[in-house]
């Protein structure tokens, strides 16, 4: 059997790629130009072809088709959330995506994303808060919610919107102890807290970025004052949400894209045609964004498949660079693209 053609060769980035390519670059460095990434296809929102994600759930969890397009290259991402993994010593969340010329339909990228979707929603979230906060919000940040997410969260802050204080609160302490070890020596003042309350004192910027699938209430309305900027990621699928309905009423909440946030989101607490805002208006100049400085903005970030378009074609300009990336035989590339059956039968 001769050996497979250049055609017939896909690049492919581990698990273990990906790790060493967050190193060669600098987590850091890595999220500001990832949150970058996605500002920037965010300003051509329109060049995208945009569908809510195809869903399979389940009373256990979800496992979730997300394509996209811009018409010269063409992505889409694998992904679940199953909440009840932790306890098996799984993850809750496990990805990976691939991208594909649009002309010819071949793959030119197939990369693990279970690191990469952490990271791309921190930079994302960070984007949000950059555009959104108040002038000086960012400067403290209440994380509510420790597990997977976290760190990438903290330093995605950091990097991107200059946050110097994390305040850290999970319902399981050993969370919050595994998220202050790890944020130890980054440039933060990390201050682990008992309660969401003690967690939210004087933080601009609130994050709740918890798991379970359930309608929980994580922030009351009587816990979010004036000016604060709400970064709400935890809720993500439907019968999923983390902030009281009350909150909801009185913030400008901006979405990626209303038709899957309605169903996905916090939102899904409301009538289907409360008023949103769309995140890629603001950053593109078409939409003002927040009101004022007493105004509480709300980013009801549930993830959408440009965010995981722009990340992975990041990753594919910045492999080029590197040379991470192994070569995978995954396309069948007979001499006679007629005769398939004529391959398979000479490789005997």
């Amino acid at each position: 059997m001769s050996a497979p053609s250049r055609l017939a060769l896909v690049p492919f980035l581990s698990v273990a790629g990906m790790m060493r390519l967050v190193h060669a670059i600098g987590i850091e460095p890595f999220l500001v130009e990832l949150a970058e990434e996605i500002e920037a296809d965010f300003r051509r929102w329109p060049a995208f072809d945009k569908t809510p994600r195809i869903a399979s759930h389940s009373d256990v969890g979800v496992i979730e088709l997300m394509p996209t397009s811009d018409g010269e290259t063409y992505g889409f991402k694998y992904v679940n959330g199953h909440p009840a993994n932790m306890k098996r010593g799984l993850q809750t969340v496990t990805a990976f995506g691939l991208l594909a010329e649009v002309e010819t339909g071949y793959p030119v990228l197939l990369s693990e994303m279970t690191i990469l979707t952490a990271l791309r929603t921190a930079a994302t979230s960070a984007m949000a808060a950059k555009w959104l906060a108040a002038p000086g919000g960012t400067e403290a940040m209440a994380l509510i919610g420790n597990g997977a997410q976290a760190e990438f969260q903290a330093l995605a802050f950091r990097a991107v919107c200059g946050t110097r204080e994390v305040r850290l609160y999970d319902i399981d302490p050993a969370a919050t102890a595994k998220c202050a070890a790890n944020l130890a020596g980054r440039g933060l003042r990390v201050v682990s807290c008992a309660s969401a309350e003690e967690a939210i004192l004087g933080a601009g910027t609130i994050t709740t970025v918890t798991a379970d699938k359930q309608y929980a209430t994580i922030l009351t309305d009587n816990m979010v004052g004036a000016g604060v900027h709400l970064n709400a990621v935890g809720g993500d699928c439907p019968g999923k949400t983390e902030l009281h309905r009350d909150i909801l009423l009185r913030s400008q909440i901006f979405v990626e894209y209303p038709p899957q946030t309605r169903v996905e989101g916090e939102i899904q607490q409301l009538p289907p045609d409360h008023p949103v805002e769309e995140l890629w208006q603001v950053i593109a100049g078409q939409a003002p964004g927040r009101r004022d400085a007493r105004a509480v903005t709300l980013f009801d970030s549930v993830g959408f498949a440009v965010e995981d378009f722009s990340a992975l074609r990041y990753v594919r300009r910045r492999l080029a660079e590197t040379g991470l990336a192994q070569q995978l035989d995954m396309i069948a590339d007979p001499d006679d693209p007629r005769d398939l059956f004529g391959m398979v039968m000479r490789a005997a």
